[in-house]
């Protein structure tokens, strides 16, 4: 049936937020994609919670402080807790900074027991991180998706500690949600499969034959194995790859630049030889002999980018630690060991708005740029669906998005819920030039405006939705900030209005307005809007 590690893991709860220096007690919360990442306790006994949008989020917690994830701060800031877990075995593996694991067969010898190495453990942790103690939390399982669990389990017990081979019994009540897989868990949920017990009962060829491989992946979870595929393996070792620095480098953007060229070259081994990397090696080297090797996972095969990314993040957290903790010297050595591989299984190319040779090495120039100029120097527009025409795209950074297997048939990654089919959304096209940039209500800077009938007077909207006289003239207020109007200008064709009335159960944040399109004498397209009984001019059309 297969063979389990018995693995110890450190995580720290909320450490995306708590890296950045903002204390539990503070709502605060860390923002991907412009959803909530993780957040405080403060905030979330507010009602914020992961996932929910940032105007939800503030909504329910008004003093909530909002800021961007920053990956490379939060490796600085867990490299600490790291170089903990590395004074107990060199086997350390990490996927994310904010949680670590290792194999427990040795260290747990050495100190007399799990129980005895959870307590070492902590204890050294709280001690290298006193901003966390009594915070992170230590679970020990068989296997690495249970001992995951168990540190996020227990409450006030910091984690659990599951006893050897009883990891199915502890997996059984959990609900189908921590697997993390919304689709499958929602068919298997309208199936009548409640919990990891409910799925690990049935049969795995059953499961394998209905769900397919993703199927047979959270069967082997279910009943306690780990959660590599069974046919991972050791890589052969003349596929691993090393360069020598000389000069010796003590800045990060340099090495990144070097991790880069070295990620490349593996991944061109590890295609010419058949296999995708699981685990990742990471050795590096000073000039006076200090060394620190870490192994990284990532969920599915590592690609270049990922690779060089989790070496700059090795290096930051190491290069930029506290001084007792420092390399002596500068970088001389860099090398990627292949720890883990399992049988390339090839990417199939589409024809119209599928995957493309193009998009790959789009992203992997993408992936070069971030490496050298830092994760957040890139960044791509993303579909995110919307009723007001900002809201429909938004600029993320190249870091944060699959560019090749999230591109969708525009050649734009597509957020969730981008193609529902939100209405009151304007008829296409969309308006081309959103006028000052992102307004705080889902369009740009407004433009103050006026909408005059053929006897000058105001032009409005009624109760029903009916313009109360044809636009004639429209004037932009200020000095001609917009497409070059200067005064009034006539106005030849138009259409609408759309009224448009959202969250009118929300006294906090309902809207309701109208949109009009105007065509002037120029030649030139604006898309109006009436709100408060003001004509606002939000963005004009190519």
């Amino acid at each position: 049936m297969g063979t389990v590690t018995r693995t110890l893991v450190i995580w720290c709860p909320d450490w995306p937020v708590l890296a950045l220096g903002h204390r539990r007690e503070v709502p605060a919360a860390v923002l991907v994609g412009n959803r909530v990442l993780a957040a405080t306790a403060a905030a979330r006994a507010d009602g914020v919670a992961a996932g929910m949008r940032r105007r939800d989020a503030q909504a329910r917690c008004p003093q909530l402080t909002v800021v961007e994830r920053d990956l490379d701060r939060e490796a600085r800031a867990f490299e600490p807790v790291a170089a903990v877990a590395s004074a107990f075995t060199p086997w350390v593996e990490l996927s994310w900074p904010g949680s670590c694991a290792f194999p427990t067969r040795g260290p747990s010898r050495y100190f007399g027991g799990d129980e005895a190495l959870v307590a070492r453990v902590r204890d050294a942790v709280d001690e290298a991180v006193p901003d966390q103690a009594g915070l992170v939390r230590v679970g020990v399982a068989d296997g690495l998706f249970a001992a995951r669990l168990a540190a996020r389990a227990g409450g006030t017990r910091r984690g659990v500690l599951v006893e050897p081979g009883t990891t199915p019994a502890f997996l059984a009540p959990l609900p189908l949600s921590v697997l993390d897989r919304p689709a499958l868990v929602d068919v298997l949920d309208r199936l009548g499969l409640r919990t990891m017990g409910d799925l690990a009962a049935l049969p795995a060829a059953d499961v394998l034959g209905r769900f397919g491989e993703e199927g047979r992946h959270a069967h082997r979870l279910a009943i306690g194995l780990d959660e590599q595929p069974i046919d991972a393996r050791s890589a052969p070792a003349d596929l691993s790859v090393s360069t020598e620095l000389d000069p010796p480098i003590e800045r990060i953007d340099q090495a990144a630049f070097a991790a880069k060229s070295l990620a490349d070259r593996l991944s061109e081994q590890l295609d010419g030889a058949g296999w995708s990397c699981l685990r990742l090696a990471v050795e590096a080297e000073t000039e006076h002999g200090e060394r620190l090797l870490r192994l990284w996972r990532h969920d599915g095969a590592l690609t270049p980018g990922a690779m060089a990314e989790r070496v700059r993040w090795q290096l930051e957290g190491w290069l930029s630690t506290s001084p007792g903790r420092q390399p002596t010297g500068g970088l001389t050595r860099l090398a990627l060991v292949p720890d883990q591989v399992v049988p390339a299984r090839g990417r199939q190319l589409g024809f119209w708005g599928g995957q493309t040779e193009a998009a790959a090495r789009a992203a992997r120039a993408a992936g070069r740029v971030a490496a050298l100029l830092g994760p957040d120097a890139v960044r791509v527009v993303q579909r995110r669906g919307g009723r007001q025409p900002g809201e429909q795209f938004a600029l993320l950074a190249a870091t944060a998005v699959d560019l090749v297997e999230r591109a969708d048939a525009t050649g734009l990654p597509a957020a969730a819920g981008a193609d529902a089919p939100w209405p009151g959304r304007l008829p296409p096209p969309s308006p081309s030039v959103l006028w000052g940039g992102s307004g705080p209500r889902g369009e740009g800077e407004r433009v103050a405006a006026q909408v005059l009938d053929a006897d000058g007077g105001g032009v409005g909207v009624t109760g029903r939705g009916e313009l109360t006289a044809p636009p004639a003239v429209l004037v932009l207020d200020g000095a001609a900030v917009a497409g070059g109007v200067r005064g009034p200008r006539p106005v030849v064709a138009w259409a609408g209005p759309w009224p448009l009335q959202e969250r009118w159960w929300d006294p906090a944040q309902r809207r309701r307005l109208a949109r009009l399109q105007l065509v002037l004498d120029d030649d030139s397209a604006w898309l109006m809007v009436l709100e408060g009984g003001c004509w606002w001019a939000v963005a004009t059309y190519d």
